[in-house]
């Protein structure tokens, strides 16, 4: 994990302009600053569209994405400008080739609807691929693997979109924390952990933007982004009873250390497109109108360059739901004053179907610029508008839809797939994209992601894997509804009669496989449990739950499995002793009923629509399980606080949350899971015997597979400061990074993992910053949570430094602050530029610019200094004054230094008449 390293080359949040010498850009007010008399926030040299003759930089490939969209932003009126603010779809303006534009998909596990109707939800796509769900990705325990089967969604999401290049932006991944089991998205989730969650996201996010595992455009891109990619739900939405109109409450550390901080090490290791801010208020806030979620945290703290999006018809709710009265208020925000909170906190897209009224921003906008709304950052103006419509068509630019389709390689290897308009969003297309390679794919994920939970030796040897023989008589039963039903989660894709022939459900794929092996074996599925079972050689139990269960708006309210599936199961093992269990589920569910009885239990969530296939793989022994829990298996709901309780650490009488802070028994630890094989982890070592705050330990070990059958396992460490004072509650212990390693019989590998120091630092209410503690610390080699192999100890002094990670910018004119403009895109010519530098450091503190009445001045020793690649269009001079020239675009460099690091950004301004 490096969240905490050094970042370099970050561009400015607010706006990287171009426009070429030739295009006019011409003032609507005319006026220099502070020219108008009245006291109406101005958008002082905001275009208008012009007629000139000149190449169009927004279609020209060798000016940025940003630096095009600056061109074409200036060409719109501000009607249409708003208008491109809205979500499902922005409308079409035909006079600048820009088509209507669906910013509402899905491809949460395979790409499944797209925005391809004008107000309205977006539709099912028919016959796509389905993989597995995000938490059955989350107990692979493989980045990797989560990269290859992103890889391939964003490459049918190419071949089936309009045009092969218009809806690329999808609402996925959900990557809140998995800390109450009965949230009813919990199979939206990848785990219960910060880092877990955020290796396995960071790596779906790289695979559908067309990036490598290390979160970079290669060559054969083109530079082009193949897919948009939109983290979700941000911030701490884990609670589906009232996750519309409910609030958020925790203090501080516990938003930074848990709910917020695997948005930041994603933002980090893979700079996502967009963000979607969640429904509830967070303290008393809503998400998608909270300055200090969206600019302070997301853009300052954490450097999130991309746009922001609503959850659908959350700005709505921020009236209807919350009837939120902001702080600077006396009432209720209403359906103008909510569309000016949340756009000039920095919500750039109003999703506006699901709950909606009849107005949203394209209706509502010029209403609040006209009434002059004080926000909570400003009056709100034409500028906040400006800025979110820059960021939007950045991210459209960036993915060539206004560019030669010769030149896009995304688009020309979608149409060698399929050719151009001949795929049809229903049976007729006959399942085409659901080609071997991913149904291969989808067997092989899910397969990965199975979690042997028991596996009780039934005479000589444990019942798994099954001992099929070659040939003679051989009885299976196959037991349980879910074992027909294959259930494939949430956000899935429709499938008509073409995609669900490619579907493998449980009883298929036991019985394919297991006559695969004997011709001559039985194989029955049988709905309930009867007397009968005794005569099979063995009986596979399939139980789970399903959207009836629980399902986003539906929280489960006990951890019971539904309809009487537990006695189903204590009853076919009474009948035979031989019983496999495999559970397929939302989450954890109540095992205690039969988990002392049934020799051999699995689990897994939902699995895709080659589960079957899987399932069979893993009980024939063609693939040796190697999934590990994401999450802690507790035994009850009264284990555990209300699901709106957003605290995780313990206390009045609560045991606390997740393996870092959960104080009481649970059935199975975070990290388990067993093997048909054994692993010996030995020779554990760290490169140091201490470390400074700011400094990095190595822990190596050696892995060896001491079975008889090839298998893959998953080396845990784990960390957990002992000389910390109790009365800062520090956990338990907590995840610093983990391997999974693949050996065969007696074959040996070592693996080596890198803990920086900063990454197991604590934030301090007190001082508003991050804190590393002092004194000794336990490193756990482990196999799971509670199973620690070797512990190793290392001795950490001094104070975490605050050096520059960060720096971002909001660049305005002398005049601004009095006229209430925070934020501009376009400058008149002959003005001095205030950047408003932020500057976010290695322990989280902000200096410089933060937001309205909470700016921090720069340390003395920090410095700042600025080049312009344009100096005829904007020119710094001798004493750093940042001055615009004349008409056009120039982009500004910064570089800042401190305590002997330097960390680099750049911002542009647009030079009008």
């Amino acid at each position: 994990m490096t969240r905490r390293r050094i970042l370099t080359g970050v561009v400015a949040v607010l706006v990287v302009a171009g426009v070429a010498a030739g295009v006019s850009l011409s003032s609507q007010d005319g006026g220099k600053p502070g020219a108008s008399s009245s006291s109406t926030p101005t958008s002082i040299g905001s275009a208008t569209p012009t007629n000139s003759s000149a190449k169009s930089i927004y279609l020209d490939p060798a000016y940025s994405p940003t630096e095009r969209a600056i061109d074409l932003v200036s060409r719109m009126t501000p009607e249409e400008r708003a208008g491109q603010l809205n979500s499902s779809q922005a409308p079409a303006i035909e006079r600048l080739g820009v088509a209507a534009y669906g910013w509402w998909n899905e491809a949460a596990h395979g790409v499944a609807r797209e925005g391809t109707v004008d107000g309205g939800n977006p539709p099912d796509l028919t016959n796509t691929t389905s993989y597995p769900v995000d938490l059955s990705l989350g107990s692979t325990w493989d980045p990797q693997l989560m990269h290859d089967e992103a890889t391939l969604i964003s490459d049918e999401a190419r071949e089936v979109v309009r045009d092969n290049k218009l809806d690329l932006s999808f609402y996925s991944p959900t990557v809140n924390l998995s800390r109450d089991p009965r949230w009813g998205r919990n199979d939206e989730t990848f785990s219960e952990d910060p880092l877990l969650t955020a290796l396995m996201a960071s790596q779906y996010v790289n695979g559908m933007e067309g990036k490598d595992t290390n979160g970079k455009l290669p060559p054969d891109s083109g530079g082009y982004l193949k897919t948009l990619t939109t983290l979700k739900h941000f911030a701490a939405n884990n609670s589906e009873v009232n996750r519309r109109d409910g609030s958020s409450d925790m203090d501080e550390r516990t938003l930074r250390e848990y709910y917020t901080a695997q948005f930041r090490d994603i933002i980090e290791r893979s700079g996502p497109a967009s963000i979607m801010s969640a429904y509830n208020e967070v303290n008393g806030v809503p998400a998608s109108a909270d300055v200090h979620l969206i600019d302070t945290l997301a853009r300052e703290t954490f450097g999130f360059q991309g746009y922001f999006t609503s959850d659908c018809d959350s700005v709505y709710e921020m009236q209807a739901g919350h009837a939120w009265v902001p702080g600077n208020a006396s009432s209720p925000v209403d359906s103008v004053t909510r569309t000016a909170y949340a756009n000039s906190a920095g919500e750039d897209l109003n999703c506006d179907q699901g709950y909606h009224d009849d107005d949203n921003y394209g209706t509502t906008i010029g209403k609040a610029i006209a009434q002059h709304v004080q926000t909570l950052t400003d009056v709100y103006n034409q500028n906040d508008v400006d800025v979110s419509a820059v960021r939007l068509f950045t991210a459209r630019i960036a993915t060539g839809e206004f560019d030669a389709e010769a030149s896009v390689p995304w688009v020309a290897k979608a149409r060698a797939k399929i050719a151009a308009g001949t795929w049809q969003n229903n049976d007729g297309n006959k399942a085409v994209t659901q080609t071997q390679q991913r149904l291969a794919m989808a067997r092989r994920v899910a397969a990965a992601a199975i979690v042997l939970l028991k596996n009780d030796p039934v005479g000589a040897a444990p019942l798994l894997p099954l001992r099929v023989p070659s040939s003679g008589a051989y009885k299976v039963a196959v037991v349980g509804d879910h074992a027909k039903s294959a259930y494939l989660g949430g956000y899935s894709s429709a499938q008509g009669a073409a995609g669900a022939a490619n579907q493998v459900n449980a009883y298929q794929g036991l019985k394919t496989a297991i006559q695969a092996i004997d011709k001559d074996a039985t194989v029955d599925f049988m709905a309930d449990a009867t007397a009968a079972l005794s005569g099979y050689d063995v009986v596979v139990v399939c139980a789970g739950t399903d959207r009836d269960t629980a399902s986003e708006d539906n929280d489960r309210l006990t951890l019971a499995l539904p309809n009487g599936q537990g006695d189903l199961i204590s009853k076919a093992v009474a009948a035979n002793p031989r019983t496999v269990v495999y559970l397929e589920t939302v989450g954890a569910v109540d095992v205690r009923p039969f988990a002392d009885k049934a020799p051999a239990l699995l689990w897994s969530s939902y699995n895709g629509q080659r589960q079957g296939e899987a399932l069979a793989d893993v009980v024939t022994g063609k693939v040796n399980p190697g999934g590990r829990l994401p999450f802690t298996w507790y035994a009850d709901q009264d284990q555990l606080p209300d699901t709106t309780d957003y605290a995780i650490r313990p206390g009045d009488g609560k045991h606390g949350r997740t393996y870092m802070y959960f104080d009481g028994a649970v059935t199975f630890p975070f990290g388990y899971g067993l093997s048909y094989t054994s692993f010996q982890i030995s020779n554990g070592a760290t490169d140091v015997a201490s470390a400074s705050a700011g400094g990095t330990v190595h822990v190596t070990a050696d892995v060896k597979n001491t079975g008889a059958m090839a298998g893959s396992t998953v080396v845990q460490l784990y960390v957990a400061t002992p000389d910390s004072p109790a009365a800062l509650q520090r956990p338990v212990k907590r995840l610093a990074g983990f391997a999974k390693v693949s050996l065969q019989p007696g074959q040996t590998k070592s693996v080596d993992i890198a803990v920086a120091i900063p990454d197991l630092a604590f934030w301090d209410d007190a001082t508003a910053r991050y804190v590393v503690d002092n004194g000794k610390y336990d490193f756990q080699l482990a196999t799971s949570a509670t199973d620690v192999r070797q512990r190793l100890t290392v001795s950490v002094s001094g104070a975490l430094p605050s050096t520059p990670t960060v720096v971002s910018f909001k660049p305005v004119v002398e005049g601004d602050a009095a006229q209430g403009i925070a934020q501009r895109v376009f400058f008149p010519a002959g003005v001095k530029v205030d950047p408003q530098a932020t500057v976010s450091t290695l322990d989280e503190q902000l200096f410089g610019f933060v937001t309205k009445g909470k700016s921090k001045p720069l340390p003395s020793d920090m410095t700042i200094s600025y080049s312009s690649n344009r100096p005829d269009v904007v020119r710094v001079g001798g004493d750093g004054v940042i001055q615009t020239v004349s008409k056009g675009v120039a982009t500004i460099t910064a570089s800042v230094s401190y305590l002997g690091k330097s960390v680099q950004g750049a911002f542009a301004i647009g030079v009008t008449d």
